[in-house]
């Protein structure tokens, strides 16, 4: 999503660092106690994002708690588990869509490249420019194509024409989109098939140039041919940016992903929560994709992707 208004740059004190950059000067958070999950331990490597005990509410309902995790630079992490665990939730956080939920309420500690995301000091549109996301249904404007993706550097600024045409070019071939489009791009959005229309999504959020690409189930709505397309993008994408994923399709996650989060939902504690469904989500596992799915920590991490829960 990109912000409507672009708004005042941060503070000296409070800026990001340039993007893609290691920023060695600043050193990374990592917990300071041990959640109850079977996460594995952060402090061996450096993160682009880490969550530390984080905790989110919508009221006074507790949505998904004790979420500690690393997110690495240019690797793909998945976040599984049945609906209602928390998985899109937690990934609403890593660019602060959830400010915009009336009575949602995030606690704990995120931080990219060092930075507290929801400090006092941290401009939200400036997040979202650096954390771009892609959602579930794709979303073009009605606009053309060409509209589409030169809409967030426009906002950022950029009105020469010959800027815009090379930003708009560069972006729609990251998306693997150019040859497909190139003859038109003054037609509009709408009319793409839907496989397109979320490739034009992604080349949209790519064109203000994120280090981070959060996407909320970004298949779920396409048949399997483009599904495949967008897989094989992310791979290609991975070379360049930061990658988080939503899913339900647990051999996407197994295809696409370095690490994967399994979350899951604690039992109800009550009738009140029984009978109005208020789960809250938390954080099982997190690992290599590769040893959750082989052999994962937990029993319930087993039982969900061999299917006997979820």
């Amino acid at each position: 999503m990109i912000a409507a208004e672009v708004q005042p740059e941060m503070s000296a004190a409070s800026t990001f660092p340039p993007r893609r950059s290691l920023v060695p000067d600043v050193s990374i958070a990592t917990p300071t106690t041990t959640s109850t999950s079977a996460a594995e331990p952060l402090a061996d490597t450096r993160g682009v994002m880490v969550a530390t005990n984080l905790e989110v509410h919508y009221g006074d309902q507790c949505a998904v708690r004790d979420v500690n995790l690393t997110i690495r630079e240019h690797e793909i992490t998945a976040f599984i588990g049945p609906s209602g665990c928390g998985k899109s939730t937690v990934l609403r956080c890593f660019n602060r869509m959830n400010d915009l939920v009336d009575g949602a309420r995030v606690s704990g500690l995120l931080t990219y490249h060092g930075i507290d995301l929801y400090g006092p000091e941290v401009n939200a549109a400036q997040v979202r420019r650096r954390i771009g996301m892609v959602f579930q249904k794709p979303n073009p404007f009605p606009k053309s194509i060409y509209d589409n993706v030169a809409f967030g550097p426009r906002l950022a600024g950029i009105k020469k024409r010959a800027e815009l045409d090379a930003i708009v070019e560069s972006s729609l071939r990251g998306a693997a989109l150019w040859d497909e489009v190139k003859s038109r791009l003054q037609t509009s959005g709408l009319g793409l098939s839907g496989g397109q229309q979320q490739r034009l999504c992604i080349a949209r959020a790519i064109a203000v140039e994120p280090e981070v690409v959060l996407m909320d189930e970004p298949c779920s709505a396409l048949d399997p041919i483009a599904t495949a397309r967008i897989e094989d993008l992310m791979h290609e994408m991975k070379s360049r940016y930061t990658i988080v994923i939503v899913t339900h399709n647990m051999q996407q996650a197994a295809r696409v992903s370095d690490r994967t989060a399994f979350f899951s939902s604690e039992s109800a504690a009550s009738a009140e929560q029984v009978k109005n469904d208020r789960r809250t989500g938390v954080l099982v596992e997190f690992g290599r994709t590769q040893r959750m799915f082989s052999n994962p920590s937990d029993e319930r991490t087993e039982q969900y992707i061999t299917g006997r829960f979820g």
